[in-house]
Parts: C-alpha cells; sequence; structure tokens
C-alpha cells in the first residue's frame, strides 16, 4: 500500500535511522609506519570482552602501539592517560562470515585525548575526531573493511584526558551502506514494515505524548504512551504509574529528521543500541492494518500479529 510509505516529517508516518558517514583523512607518517610494522614496542592485551588500560605502562620516549582483542558482540573500551596507539581488533566468537558483520561504536560521555580511524593496510579513514563536536555519535562500519586503530593526541597533561568507547557487532542488513545502519529518515516499504514486525527488539501500538530535541547530540527523544505492546526485548516501556493499562517509554532517532507531537495512533519498531531504543518503521496504525491485511490475502506475511 502506497499510502503506508509516507515520512515522519512532523510526524506523518515512518522513519528510519541513519548514522552519517564521515570522510577519509590522511594519516601522518609517523602513525602509518607504527600501523605498519607494528611499532617497536607493541604490546598484547588477552581475549575479552571489555578492555580497560593505561598510557602510563608505555616509556614516555617510545611511540607503543598496544594490540587489543575483543571476542564478543558488546563491550566497552577505556583508555586512561592515552599515549601512543591501540590497534582494537575484532574477533567474534560466531559462524557468521566477517563479510556480513558491522561493528558500531558510540564514544562516552567526556571522551579525550585520542582519535579513531578505521585502518586497512596502512590507510587509516577517520571515524571519530579528537575534540569534535558531538562526539558521541554513533560510527559504523564493515568488520571486512579493517580495524580500529586509536591514537593519541599530542599533549603536554594527560592527567586528565580519557579514551573511552562502547562497541556492537551486528548482523549486516542486506544492501546497507557500510557506514550507516539505515537510509535518513526515509519511508519503510510495506514488506520492510511487515518485517520489522517480526525481527524487531521492540513493537508496540501507541501514541506520541511528547518530543524533546537534543541538539548537541543530534537526537531526538520521543515519548510515548503505550496501548497495546506486543514485544520487547528491554524494559524500554514501564507500566504507567496512573494505571489504565497503558505504558510509558521513550525511544530515539535523528534530530534531521524532524519528528513532532502529533495525534493518533503508531505502530513503533526499532532496535536496542547501546542500551537506547532506536526508531525503526513506524507507519500509522490504519495503514499498518491495510497493508497486513493484503499480505494476509496474499499469503505472504512472514508472521502473525494481532492488528485489532
Amino acid at each position: 500500500m502506497r499510502g503506508a510509505a509516507r515520512t515522519v516529517r512532523g510526524l506523518a508516518d515512518q522513519l528510519w535511522l541513519r548514522l552519517p558517514a564521515p570522510g577519509w583523512a590522511l594519516p601522518p607518517p609517523l602513525l602509518l609506519l607504527a600501523v605498519l610494522l607494528g611499532s617497536v614496542g607493541a604490546q598484547y592485551s588477552s581475549d575479552l570482552c571489555s578492555w580497560k588500560g593505561s598510557g602510563l605502562t608505555h616509556e614516555a620516549h617510545r611511540k607503543e602501539v598496544e594490540q587489543v582483542y575483543l571476542r564478543c558482540s558488546e563491550g566497552t573500551v577505556e583508555w586512561m592517560y592515552p599515549t601512543g596507539a591501540l590497534i582494537v581488533n575484532f574477533r567474534p566468537n560466531t559462524f557468521v562470515p566477517t563479510k556480513h558483520l558491522t561493528v558500531c561504536i558510540k564514544p562516552t560521555s567526556g571522551s579525550s585525548g585520542a582519535s579513531l580511524y578505521l585502518e586497512k593496510t596502512g590507510a587509516l579513514r577517520l571515524l571519530v575526531q579528537d575534540g569534535a563536536h558531538s562526539t558521541r555519535q554513533v560510527r559504523c562500519f564493515g568488520l571486512d573493511q579493517g580495524g580500529l586503530f586509536v591514537e593519541a593526541s599530542p599533549q603536554q597533561d594527560i592527567s586528565r584526558r580519557t579514551t573511552g568507547f562502547q562497541y556492537e557487532l551486528l548482523r549486516r542488513r542486506s544492501g546497507s551502506d557500510l557506514l550507516a545502519l539505515s537510509a535518513p529518515c526515509r519511508p519503510c516499504s510495506d514488506i520492510e514494515v511487515l518485517l520489522a514486525v517480526c525481527t524487531s527488539d521492540f513493537v508496540v501500538r501507541g501514541s506520541i505524548q511528547n518530543v524533546t530535541h537534543e541538539p548537541e547530540q543530534q537526537e531526538s527523544a520521543i515519548y510515548l504512551q503505550v496501548s497495546r505492546l506486543y514485544r520487547q526485548k528491554s524494559r524500554v516501556f514501564q507500566p504507567d504509574p496512573e494505571g489504565g493499562g497503558h505504558w510509558r517509554g521513550h525511544i530515539k532517532t535523528l534530530l534531521e529528521c524532524g519528528v513532532r507531537p502529533g495525534h493518533g495512533d503508531f505502530l513503533f519498531t526499532g532496535q536496542m543500541h547501546f542500551g537506547e531504543a532506536r526508531l525503526g518503521c513506524a507507519p500509522r496504525f490504519l495503514d499498518f492494518q491495510r497493508m497486513y491485511r493484503d499480505a494476509q490475502e496474499k499469503g505472504l506475511n512472514p508472521c502473525e500479529i494481532s492488528t485489532e
């Protein structure tokens, strides 16, 4: 049904999250040599989900590159007093081929002291610049595109600096941009909506009570009153203290989508990323009912859900 494929601008219909893609950056010669040669004093960490280390273990006169190996689907990296560089290697214990996996990283609040690059065969592509505005934005890349190279910025005083980020490994969507989760705020097709109902971390029917904007994070928070809770992976939605059999909770999307409060019921779907609910497809509920019945008549529904 084409009527269901309208974009949510002014909360008209649907949203789809996209993460901005950073440009390529030329590496300093010294860093490029460190990547190619592994540095004179390379160190190695054990396999783990999260890593915490300190640049104070390095000798001041040596430009060391430390190898970090992470084998989980999610975790954190915290590098205190950053000096030299880290090479973060993602080696997940999974049967999914590397070419089908995407790595997403999100700098922690207050992270400083180093820049993050995507490195492959000596070439560096800038992901997060040290001191850049809105550094908490998520950056993603295909696991087959290279490794994560973390370069400490030259500092006279490193005593108050800590570089940190969360990471998640995701199964790559077919045809998705390697540096994005999806297209920016574009409408979902009928089949995408029906698949989202089957595969999303949360699926709820509800209305928007309020929208707040976070310009520094380039995000909007959408506060919902939920009348029907179909599924949720985490406890995003909690029972409404006022009762009535409703739930309340909030989900996030990009500021550029221009979401505003509006009237009517929607079917909200989405995924959990870094502990936050991110909006996926969100058709008006009446439109979802029509597309669901149309697919049901043709025997094309990928899964069943109540449309009442």
